[in-house]
C-alpha cells in the first residue's frame, strides 16, 4: 500500500464490489447481511452496550478535566463558525434525516410493543418516551463527540492529516503513514459509505411512502431508484461550493423548516400534553439511564433489546467516523469543554423535544383521544407513520409536503458531508479534497443505497449498518486510550512551554531593574 492513492482505489474497489455482489445475487448478500447482525446480537451485545457507555464516560472526562481547557487548534485560534450554524450544521450532517423518518414511528412501536409489561397502555407510553430518550440521548451523540474531538485535537492541534489513522498517533507514530494507517482509513471509508447509503435508503423510503399517501404514486424500487438518482445529483453540485457555501445555507434552511415543522405541530396539536411528556421523558431517561445502558436480558430472548437498543447503539457506533469527521472539520478553535458540552448535550435536548412532540403527540392520540386507527397504520407501515399522524391535523397535506422536502435537504446535507469526508481520508487527510473524487464517492453512495434497499427493504438496511459496528468500535476503545495519551502529552508540552515563557520573562525583568538601577 506504498502509493498515495491506495486507500481510494482500495476501498472503491470493496465498495463497487459490494454494488456488484447486490446485483448478481441479491438474496446470498440479505442471508449473509442477516447471519452477520444476529451472530452479533447473540454473541457481541453486551460488547456493544459496553463500549458505547464508556466512550460517554470517557467524553464526559476530558470535558471536565484539566483536558477541557485544551483549544482544537493553536491558542489564538476561533470558532470558525456561530454557535448556532455550527449546531444546525452537527444535526443536518448526522441525525436529522432520522429524526424525520423515526420521530413518530419509533415512540409508537415501543407504545404498541414495550420492552417489558403490557403494550397500548399508561405505562408502555412511558416506556416509549424512556427508551426513545436511552436511544437518541448522550450515548449517541458522544460516539460522534468522541471521534470528533480526537481528530480535532491531532489535526489541528498536533497539525497531522486530517485522517483518522492519525487519531493512533501516540501509539504508531509515523506507522500511520504506512499499511497499518491506510488500513484503518479504508475501514472507515467502507463504514462511512454504508452508513450513509443506509440513511439515505430509510430517507427515500420515506419520502415515496410520503408521495403514495398523497398523490398515489405506487410504492417500488424503480420509484425509489428515480428519487435516489435526482437528489444524488443535486447533492453532488452543492458539494462543489465547498462548507462555506452549500452546507452553511442547506444547514440553515434546514434548522428553518425543522422549527416550523415542529411548531405547527406543537401549536396544532395537544400543546400541554407534549410538555408533560417532555419532562416526564427526560426525568424517567435520567433516572434510568444506567439501568437502561446495560440492559441485555440474559434471562429471556432478549429480541427486543437486540431489535432496537443494540441496533441504535450499532447505527451511532458505525456513523461515528462520518459525522465525527466532519464535526472535527467545523470545530476548528473551541476548547474540549466547550465542544462536549455543545456536541453531546444541546443536540440531545433538541432531540428529546422532536420526539415529545412528533411522538409524544402520536401515543397522545392513541391513549388519551382513542385513535388506534394511527396505531394500526404505524404497525404496518413505519415508513408512511409521519404521514399518517399528519392526517389528524389541519393542513395536513402542507405538513406532508414539508416534512418530505425536510427529508430530502436532510438528504442532501448528510450525503454532501459525508462525500466531502471520504474525499478528505482518499486524499489522505487533504482538507480540501478534489471534486472529482467527491463525485466518485457520491455515485457509490447513490449505488449503494439502490442496492440495499433491492436486498432486504429495511431489514437489509439495518443488518448491513451494525454489521459495521464492531470493528469500529474496537478501534474506537484504542481511540479512547490514544487521545489519553495524547492530550496528556499536550499538558506536559504545554506546562514546559508556559515555565519557559515565565522564565524569559524574569529574566527581562531583572534587566529592566538593573538598567533602571544603574
Amino acid at each position: 500500500m506504498g502509493s498515495k492513492k491506495a486507500v481510494f482505489y482500495t476501498s472503491l474497489a470493496f465498495s463497487l464490489l459490494l454494488i456488484s455482489l447486490g446485483i448478481v445475487m441479491p438474496e446470498q448478500l440479505e442471508n449473509f447481511s442477516n447471519s452477520s447482525l444476529n451472530f452479533i446480537y447473540n454473541n457481541l451485545g453486551w460488547f456493544i452496550l459496553g463500549s458505547v457507555f464508556v466512550f460517554f464516560a470517557f467524553c464526559m472526562y476530558i470535558g471536565l478535566s484539566k483536558f477541557g481547557h485544551i483549544r482544537l487548534g493553536d491558542d489564538s485560534d476561533r470558532p470558525e463558525y456561530k454557535t448556532a450554524t455550527w449546531i444546525g450544521m452537527l444535526f443536518s450532517a448526522s441525525i436529522g434525516i432520522s429524526l424525520v423518518f423515526w420521530g413518530v414511528a419509533e415512540p409508537v412501536s415501543y407504545y404498541i410493543d414495550p420492552p417489558f409489561g403490557e403494550g397500548s397502555s399508561g405505562e408502555s407510553a412511558k416506556l416509549a418516551m424512556q427508551f426513545v430518550y436511552l436511544h437518541w440521548g448522550v450515548s449517541a451523540w458522544a460516539c460522534y463527540a468522541l471521534v470528533g474531538v480526537s481528530l480535532a485535537f491531532f489535526q489541528f492541534r498536533r497539525k497531522l492529516p486530517s485522517s483518522l489513522s492519525s487519531v493512533f498517533y501516540p501509539l504508531i507514530g509515523d506507522k500511520i503513514n504506512g499499511t497499518f494507517g491506510k488500513a484503518i482509513d479504508i475501514i472507515v471509508i467502507l463504514s462511512i459509505v454504508i452508513g450513509i447509503a443506509t440513511s439515505l435508503g430509510f430517507g427515500t423510503l420515506q419520502v415515496n411512502s410520503g408521495m403514495n399517501v398523497l398523490w398515489g404514486i405506487p410504492v417500488d424500487i424503480s420509484m425509489q431508484a428515480i428519487i435516489i438518482v435526482a437528489v444524488t445529483i443535486v447533492y453532488i453540485a452543492s458539494t462543489v461550493s465547498g462548507l462555506q457555501g452549500a452546507m452553511k445555507h442547506l444547514s440553515n434552511l434546514n434548522m428553518l423548516l425543522a422549527f416550523a415543522l415542529l411548531g405547527f405541530v406543537l401549536f396544532l396539536g395537544p400543546t400541554q400534553a407534549i410538555f408533560k411528556i417532555f419532562f416526564q421523558g427526560v426525568g424517567d431517561y435520567v433516572q434510568n439511564f444506567i439501568g437502561m445502558s446495560f440492559r441485555t436480558e440474559p434471562y429471556s430472548d432478549g429480541s427486543w433489546i437486540a431489535s432496537w437498543t443494540l441496533f441504535y447503539f450499532g447505527w451511532w457506533i458505525a456513523w461515528a467516523p462520518l459525522v465525527g469527521s466532519f464535526v472535527a472539520r467545523i470545530s476548528k478553535g473551541r476548547t474540549i469543554k466547550e465542544f462536549m458540552m455543545g456536541a453531546v448535550f444541546i443536540p440531545v435536548l433538541g432531540s428529546f423535544f422532536w420526539f415529545a412532540v412528533m411522538g409524544g403527540s402520536a401515543i397522545h392520540l392513541i391513549q388519551n383521544m382513542g385513535e388506534t386507527a394511527l396505531a394500526t397504520a404505524v404497525s404496518t407501515d413505519v415508513t408512511s407513520a409521519l404521514f399518517k399522524f399528519f392526517e389528524y391535523f389541519p393542513m395536513s397535506a402542507f405538513l406532508s409536503v414539508l416534512a418530505m422536502v425536510l427529508v430530502l435537504i436532510f438528504f442532501i446535507t448528510s450525503a454532501n458531508s459525508a462525500v466531502f469526508v471520504l474525499g478528505m481520508i482518499s486524499e489522505n487527510g487533504n482538507p480540501n479534497p478534489s471534486h472529482m473524487t467527491k463525485v466518485i464517492w457520491g455515485v457509490v453512495i447513490a449505488g449503494i443505497s439502490v442496492v440495499l434497499i433491492m436486498t432486504g427493504g429495511l431489514a437489509g438496511l439495518q443488518s448491513a449498518l451494525v454489521a459495521t459496528a464492531v470493528p469500529l468500535a474496537v478501534l474506537m476503545l484504542i481511540m479512547c486510550y490514544s487521545t489519553y495519551k495524547g492530550l496528556k502529552q499536550e499538558l506536559v508540552y504545554s506546562t514546559a512551554s508556559k515555565k519557559e515563557e515565565n522564565k524569559e520573562q524574569i529574566v527581562k525583568l531583572k534587566k529592566n531593574l538593573s538598567t533602571k538601577k544603574a
